[in-house]
């Protein structure tokens, strides 16, 4: 079942909110802690960029205004008062109704709420402009109106076809259209020509409201029309009726009394036609299908379950398979048949609780991906900027807790890259480009690690700015000697921009500190590159902590390593001849292709003599490949990743380990990291 991004963006604000709730509670008590000033700044920075990005317009707009005067406290401009406390943790008791149902919210709890916090501020003056912009981004999402209306006597005479009004009506969106016949005259007294009906019709749209009163413009001035806003909850028979006018409460009382159906009563007691009670029907009845369609799509067939959860069964899933790997061992030396039939269940059962646990934690990253289409489409019309997104990679599968977490990062770096990275129009033809800018996102596995890129084809990054403002925060001594790499790093310091003004996409140098903060907290790392005139690259190095993968056992002296079967291309022999020869040169030559080939026998100084007939295995990633000597291919290899202490860090040629079937424990080969140094290897060659 498809999952509606709206949803998918009122559960990560409901986290975000009592995230921004809870530091608001803890701040009335700690009115000094700077940290819980930032969380509840940091919430409301993603909850407005968020809900800008998925269509909350009146969410965002709002949270914008509340936004600044949580700044204002940042900054130190404002204190943290009881008062601006209980009058933000009112605004977020708004911003969750804005969340749950925007269609229902009411604009003028909003304008009130910020005239407070306007005059609180000490801004009283901006309250006007406050109200406007607000009044400008009022919610949008389906309206259900009520419209009673009655043509002139001579309408059809004078050309007006009232089929063709329902079906303009119909055109704007879920319409349910009752006629009512009360004032058609006997056939002796009716006119032909004369139009006597009237209609109650139900309407549930998107459009605004002028345009209902667009269908009607030129017939408005000599007809009856009534038109109200309904909400979209069902209602009882009774209450719709008092509510339209057609019936008073005590008759509805009354009615009730009777303990018969309501509409049979108040038809029979006349109090009411039966052509009203017919109109009524119809209009709960499209309430309660509006209603039903809402619970369906919020009762969807998922469930959310804690991120810790997850890893425990995950743990519990890679010791089964550990455990199956040794049952196998033990029954290939058996000579019971029934050992043999119980160990071929438990591993059939083992592998398909293992592909069922990985889908639970793995969805391909192009569920995230797809979210930014949008963003870059709204940010291009609101900074006037010709953008395009592209993405590659997107079957490329990630955890799903880390896809969550993803999402944040990625809408900074995204806002930052139309904002501050791609030129407007003019200032790309001075430059010699096209005038559409171009937004590329990218994932590929590389070995035990997922890496993300995001790339701009903008002004690249401003290295003597970037300096500048760091001397002048102090995050640099003037002069000091910094790497490209170490002076990029500079932009992830909290509150570190160079923006020359703070609009309402960036510039407040609190993004890139949530990318950092984001990123290491998932044991990554985030790289920069630039090139002045060209574009800017951010690439996110995302660690496989742990997962279970197909790989090849191999042996390599007395040690047994595994290699990702997912980088495996094939395994050819490796002869004494063809050993002697390649000595110095050390290259393979694979019909007619010469590929470069590590003895990882010299990389891990193996003390014992090689076997006679050594093998090669071929393995590749991107459009490099190097081939692998070892002394024995033992075959496929279930493997349970674990990742290598902090103290291994350094050590780049494995990305892990995992426990044997016999217990003992073998390293698993850095795929990528060895292709990178035979491909070294063999320029060096090259160039000698």
């Amino acid at each position: 079942m498809a999952v509606d991004p709206a949803d998918t963006f009122r559960l990560e604000a409901q986290d975000l909110l009592q995230q921004l709730e809870a530091a608001l509670l803890d701040l009335e008590e700690r009115p000094d802690d700077r940290d819980l000033i930032d969380t509840a700044f940091r919430a409301l920075h993603t909850l407005k960029g968020s809900g800008a990005m998925f269509g909350f317009e009146a969410l965002a707009a709002f949270t914008h205004h509340v936004e600044n005067a949580v700044d204002q406290v940042r900054k130190g401009k404002n204190p943290p008062s009881q008062a601006l406390i209980g009058l933000t943790l009112r605004a977020q008791d708004h911003m969750r109704g804005l969340v749950e149902a925007p269609q229902s919210a009411d604009p003028e709890v909003s304008a009130q709420l910020l005239r407070q916090l306007a005059a609180l501020m000490g801004e009283p003056g901006a309250a006007a402009a406050v109200v406007s912009s607000l009044a400008a981004a009022s919610a949008d999402g389906p309206t259900t109106y009520r419209l009673r209306f009655r043509l002139a006597n001579d309408a059809m005479v004078m050309g007006t076809n009232p089929l063709l009004l329902l079906d303009e009506l119909r055109g704007l969106g879920i319409c349910d259209v009752v006629a009512l016949t009360t004032e058609v005259p006997t056939l002796e007294e009716m006119d032909p020509l004369g139009c006597y009906l009237a209609w109650d019709v139900v309407l549930t749209t998107e459009a605004p409201r002028s345009a209902i009163d667009d269908v009607f413009i030129f017939v408005l001035d000599d007809m009856e029309l009534k038109v109200e806003r309904v909400e979209a909850q069902a209602g009882r028979l009774g209450e719709i009726l008092v509510a339209r006018g057609d019936t008073r409460p005590e008759m509805v009382e009354a009615a009730l009394s009777a303990q018969e159906r309501l509409g049979e009563v108040l038809v029979k007691t006349g109090s009411v036609d039966g052509e009203h009670v017919a109109s009524a029907l119809a209009e709960q009845r499209h309430r309660r299908q509006a209603e039903a369609t809402r619970a369906a799509a919020k009762a969807a067939d998922s469930i959310r379950v804690p991120a810790e959860r997850l890893d425990d069964l995950m743990d519990r899933v890679g010791e089964l398979v550990i455990a199956q790997a040794r049952l196998r061992q033990l029954a290939l030396a058996s000579d019971s048949p029934q050992l043999k039939s119980v160990a071929e269940e438990i591993e059939r059962l083992a592998n398909e609780l293992r592909d069922t646990t990985m889908g639970i934690r793995t969805v391909p990253i192009g569920s995230l991906f797809g979210r930014f289409r949008r963003l870059i489409h709204d940010l291009s019309k609101d900074l006037g900027k010709d953008i395009v997104l592209s993405t590659a990679g997107e079957e490329t599968e990630l955890d799903k807790t880390v896809i969550e977490r993803l999402n944040d990062p990625l809408v900074h770096l995204i806002r930052n890259c139309v904002d501050h990275g791609i030129e407007p129009a003019e200032g790309r033809r001075a430059a010699g480009k096209p005038e559409q800018g171009h937004v590329h996102l990218s994932a590929v596995h590389s070995g035990a690690e997922v890496l993300i890129r995001i790339k701009d084809d903008g002004r690249g990054l401003d290295k003597a700015r970037i300096r500048a403002k760091a001397e002048e925060q102090g995050l640099v001594a003037s002069g000091a000697k910094l790497s490209d790499g170490e002076l990029y790093q500079l932009i992830f310091h909290p509150g570190f921009s160079t923006a020359k003004e703070v609009t309402s996409v960036s510039g407040r140098g609190v993004g890139m500190d949530v990318v950092k903060r984001t990123i290491e907290s998932l044991r990554g790392g985030v790289e920069v590159d630039s090139t002045p005139g060209q574009g800017t690259e951010i690439i996110l190095r995302l660690p496989l902590t742990l997962a279970i993968i197909d790989g090849l056992l191999v042996r390599v002296g007395q040690g047994r390593y595994v290699i990702p079967l997912a980088a495996v291309e094939e395994c050819v022999e490796l002869t004494a001849e063809e050993d002697a020869r390649s000595r110095g040169r050390s290259f393979l030559n694979i019909r007619d292709d010469l590929v470069p080939f590590l003895r990882l026998r010299e990389m891990f100084a193996c003390k014992v003599a090689a076997d006679t007939y050594q093998k090669v295995v071929i393995v590749s990633t991107g459009e490099f490949r190097v081939g692998l000597v070892v002394d024995q291919v033992i075959g496929d290899h279930q493997t349970v990743i674990k990742s290598l202490s902090r103290l291994h860090a350094e050590v780049e040629c494995f990305s892990g380990a995992t426990i044997l079937g016999d217990g003992t424990v073998a390293l698993i080969l850095d795929v990528a990291h060895l292709v990178e140094f035979g491909q070294e290897r063999e320029d060096r060659l090259k160039a000698s």
